[in-house]
C-alpha cells in the first residue's frame, strides 16, 4: 500500500522534473495534464484502502456487540423460563439467577474486551494511515521546494547569461 503511494509519488515527481520549460516562459515547465490527472486520481484511490478497513473493522466491532447484546439477551430469557419452570423449589431458582448473572457478567467482559481490542486496531490503522499520508504530503512539500529552488537557479543563470550578452554587445 505505501509503496504503491510512494511510487506514484516518485512518478509525480518525475514528471515535474523532466518537464520541459516553454521558450519565452522558462519559469515555468509544462508538463502532460491528463498524465498528471491520472497519476492523481490513481493516488487518491489507494489513499481510501486503510480508511475502509479501519471503518470495516468498527462495523464488524458494532455487530459483534449487537450480536453479544442479543445473546445476552437471549440467555436471560432462557434462565428466566428455566426459573419459572423450576419455581417449586427455591434453591433451584437462585442457581438459574446466579447462572445468568455469571452469563452475563462473562459475556459482559467479553463483549467489552472486543470492543478494547478492535477500538485499539481501528487507531492503530487511522494513525498508520495518518503517517501515509502526512509522509506523501511531506514528499510532495519537500519536492516543490526543490522545484522552487532548481527554478530559481535556472532563472539567475538565464539572467546572468542575458547580462553577459548585453554587457558583450555594449562593448563592440
Amino acid at each position: 500500500m505505501a509503496n504503491d503511494i510512494n511510487r506514484l509519488i516518485d512518478m509525480i515527481y518525475e514528471r515535474i522534473e523532466d518537464a520541459k520549460a516553454p521558450a519565452l516562459k522558462p519559469n515555468m515547465s509544462m508538463v502532460d495534464r491528463d498524465e498528471m490527472l491520472d497519476l492523481l486520481d490513481e493516488l487518491r484511490a489507494q489513499l481510501p484502502v486503510e480508511i475502509k478497513r479501519a471503518q470495516e473493522l468498527l462495523s464488524a466491532r458494532e455487530k459483534f456487540v449487537d450480536d453479544a447484546k442479543r445473546d445476552v439477551d437471549r440467555m436471560m430469557r432462557q434462565a428466566e423460563l428455566d426459573a419459572k419452570a423450576k419455581v417449586s423449589d427455591s434453591e433451584v431458582i437462585y442457581a438459574a439467577k446466579e447462572k445468568a448473572r455469571q452469563i452475563i457478567t462473562r459475556a459482559e467482559e467479553r463483549s467489552r474486551q472486543l470492543y478494547q481490542v478492535a477500538n485499539e486496531y481501528a487507531e492503530d490503522a487511522l494513525a498508520r494511515t495518518e503517517e501515509a499520508v502526512q509522509a506523501a504530503l511531506d514528499e510532495v512539500k519537500q519536492s516543490r521546494v526543490q522545484f522552487r529552488s532548481a527554478s530559481a537557479a535556472k532563472m539567475q543563470e538565464q539572467r546572468e547569461k542575458l547580462e553577459g550578452r548585453d554587457t558583450q554587445s555594449d562593448g563592440e
